[in-house]
């Protein structure tokens, strides 16, 4: 093969539309767009306009709620712990961390914080400080003889008077007095 013999795949490349370029091109005139008004413009789109029919976006009911700032965290399974123990990249006889795990290479950088999965065995006893750990993850640490250290988030003080009014509103509900027929309690 010779520089001169090299092209692209049959297909890849695709020559663009020359609109506007007289009647015998076929998109000749108006250019493909129709006749007159607000779409034959530049600039102006009607996105989803149904001539003053509401809308479908409008019409379907909203579901459905994104947190505002998500936590995005590193997910590590205890089976890969274990792995990394038997390479020799972990050392389990210290406390592992987001750190450590980084350090090992076992997660690639820090992100949010750590959460321990339970999928795989673990063999090794470790003494592991994570910032959310599942109930099997738990299991598999404390059969191992490790232990488990969660991090616990600060919560402001309006925060917690908040959470705790809400949970007071929400027990009187469930097991408050019933109403009466004319509205009296």
């Amino acid at each position: 093969m010779r520089l001169n013999e090299i092209k692209d795949n049959e297909g890849s490349k695709k020559t663009r539309v020359r609109v506007g370029r007289g009647i015998g091109s076929g998109v000749g005139k108006t250019g493909g767009r129709g006749g007159k008004g607000q779409t034959a413009r530049s600039g102006v789109r009607i996105g989803g306009f149904e001539g003053g029919q509401m809308p479908l976006h409008r019409r379907l009911p909203k579901r459905g709620f994104n947190k505002w700032r998500p936590k995005d965290y590193n997910e590590v399974n205890v089976g890969a712990l274990q792995k990394a123990i038997d390479e020799k990249r972990l050392d389990g006889t210290k406390p592992i961390t987001v750190a450590s795990l980084v350090e090992a290479g076992v997660l690639r950088r820090a992100k949010d914080g750590l959460r321990l999965l339970g999928e795989g065995e673990l063999k090794a006893k470790l003494d592991l400080t994570v910032d959310h750990a599942t109930a099997n993850a738990i299991a598999a640490v404390e059969k191992a003889g490790g232990s488990i250290k969660l991090i616990v988030k600060k919560v402001l003080a309006a925060d917690e008077t908040k959470r705790k009014k809400t949970a007071a509103k929400k027990a009187a509900k469930a097991g408050g007095p019933k109403k009466k027929a004319g509205g009296e309690e």
